[in-house]
C-alpha cells in the first residue's frame, strides 16, 4: 500500500491544517458516506502524531500516515491524493494494487 501525494494537495494540508512535522495528516475511515472501495464507509483526514503506523511518508518533512487498525478500509488500494481546482480541495482516488 502506498500514498501518493500532489504538490498543490500537500500546499492545501498545510495551509488549511496547520500540520508540522510532529502532527501530519491521518487518513482513516469513517462510518456512514460511501466510498468507491466500501459502501457505508468513507475516507475521513485528521491532523494527529502517528503512533502504530501501517503506512507513513513523509512529503516536505510533514507526515501523512494510516495507523494500524484502519488498514482494512485501504487492504489492496493505493491512495492517491490530488486537488480539485473547481472545488478547491483534496480529491481521494483508490487504485488497486
Amino acid at each position: 500500500m502506498e500514498i501518493i501525494i500532489a504538490d498543490k494537495a500537500q500546499a492545501w494540508f498545510a495551509e488549511e491544517m496547520g500540520v508540522s512535522s510532529q502532527r501530519g495528516v491521518r487518513f482513516l475511515s469513517k462510518v456512514y458516506g460511501c466510498s468507491p472501495i466500501h459502501e457505508g464507509f468513507s475516507l475521513a483526514i485528521e491532523v494527529d502524531e502517528p503512533t502504530t503506523p501501517y503506512v507513513l511518508i513523509h512529503e516536505k518533512g510533514i507526515p501523512y500516515f494510516i495507523e494500524k487498525g484502519d488498514e482494512w478500509f485501504f487492504d489492496g488500494y493505493d491512495l492517491y491524493v490530488d486537488f480539485d481546482e473547481q472545488l478547491e480541495e483534496p480529491s481521494y482516488r483508490y487504485e488497486k494494487q
